[in-house]
C-alpha cells in the first residue's frame, strides 16, 4: 500500500515501514503521530484520490530528531571589503511509518455506484 501525505507544506510518498525525514514536529522520540491529510492512496491496482483518500490516515512513530547538512551562505561585495559567512542547519524529525489505515467505505460505495450505473 502506498500513500501521499502532506505535512509542513510538503508532500511525501510513503509506504509501510518507511523511514523518512520531515520538517520538525513538536513531539518527542517514541511518540505516535497521525497524518490525516492524505492526498492519494494506492492499494494494488486501485487508486483513491481527493475525498476518497481523505477517509484514510497514516500512522507513524518518531524515531529521532536530526539536523540536515550544513549550508554555507556567503555574502560578498567586491571592492567594498564586505564578506560575511553564515551557516544554517535545518532541523528535521525522523519518522517511521507504521501503518496506512482507514475506512474503505468510500471506495466500496464508489465501485457499487459504478456497477449500478452499468447495469441500467
Amino acid at each position: 500500500m502506498l500513500a501521499v501525505i502532506m505535512t509542513g507544506g510538503k508532500q511525501y510518498k510513503v509506504s509501510q515501514d518507511m523511514v523518512l525525514n520531515i520538517d520538525k514536529l513538536p513531539s518527542k522520540v517514541g511518540d505516535q503521530v497521525v497524518f490525516k491529510e492524505v492526498l492519494l492512496v494506492q492499494d494494488g491496482n486501485q487508486v483513491l484520490m481527493g475525498s476518497d483518500a481523505q477517509s484514510y490516515q497514516v500512522e507513524a512513530v518518531v524515531v529521532a530528531d536530526v539536523r540536515a547538512k550544513k549550508i554555507n551562505v556567503v555574502k560578498f561585495k567586491r571592492r567594498k571589503r564586505y564578506l560575511r559567512n553564515l551557516g544554517h542547519r535545518q532541523q528535521h524529525t525522523q519518522i517511521k511509518i507504521t501503518g496506512i489505515k482507514g475506512i474503505k467505505k468510500a471506495a466500496k460505495a464508489k465501485s457499487e455506484k459504478s456497477k449500478a450505473k452499468s447495469e441500467e
